[in-house]
Order: C-alpha cells, then sequence, then structure tokens
C-alpha cells in the first residue's frame, strides 16, 4: 500500500464517506483496539479474511488505519493494523466543496519506545 494519503491535502470526501458508510469498516475500526493481522481482525470482526483485506485497504486508503511490519527473528514478518486516527473533520471550502481531514493520532515517543520494547521482549 503506497503513499500516506494524510500527507495529501486532496484527500477524497468520498473515500473517507465511503469507508465511514461501510458497516465492515465501522467492525474493523471498533474491534482494533491493539495491533493486529489479517486474520485477527476477520476472526474478531467476524468476516471473512478476504473481506478485512478488502476492509483494511478501504480504511487505509481512507488515512484511518496504518500498516506495520512485525520483524520476526526467524525472517517471517507480518503486516499488522493499527487505529491511525483520533477524529475525523468535514468542513466546506471557500466554493462550498468538501474538505475532509482526518485527524491522526498522535504517538507520543514514550509510547513508541515502549510499543518497540515490548515487541523486543516478545522475540527474546
Amino acid at each position: 500500500m503506497a503513499s500516506d494519503p494524510r500527507r495529501d491535502e486532496d484527500l477524497d470526501p468520498e473515500t473517507v464517506f465511503g469507508a465511514l458508510d461501510d458497516s465492515a469498516c465501522r467492525e474493523i475500526v471498533r474491534v482494533l483496539d491493539e495491533p493486529m493481522t489479517a486474520k485477527e481482525v476477520s476472526d474478531r470482526a467476524d468476516m471473512a479474511l478476504s473481506t478485512a483485506y478488502k476492509k483494511l485497504d478501504r480504511l487505509e486508503s481512507a488515512a484511518m488505519l496504518e500498516e506495520r511490519t512485525e520483524v520476526d527473528l526467524d525472517g517471517h514478518h507480518r503486516s499488522q493494523y493499527v487505529i491511525a486516527f483520533d477524529g475525523v473533520d468535514v468542513d466546506l471550502d471557500e466554493e462550498r466543496r468538501f474538505v475532509v481531514d482526518v485527524e491522526p493520532t498522535v504517538i507520543q515517543p514514550d509510547d513508541r519506545l515502549a510499543e518497540m520494547w515490548s515487541q523486543v521482549r516478545k522475540e527474546t
């Protein structure tokens, strides 16, 4: 999954509205309370794995989700997904077009370090 759409000032409102309108996407946001693989998401959200992948991609395109790689000492790496937003603002610009801003989750450096240390301890 390519560039970070949150850095794009032209985040398409339809992409965000579509994700918000999708009940499966909303369920993923509800259950994704910690980093999870697509399989874990599909199990917790009670949906087919193929559906989970599609919805995870949709949420990532809407700047609401972040994919991270969990590094495993045995060389097998896997993707984990985390919620990457705290809110969505919808405004009108001077031409009365919708402007959507997905507010990214702010992770404090201490929390990021604690998360990385936790991963290191799991590996050893």
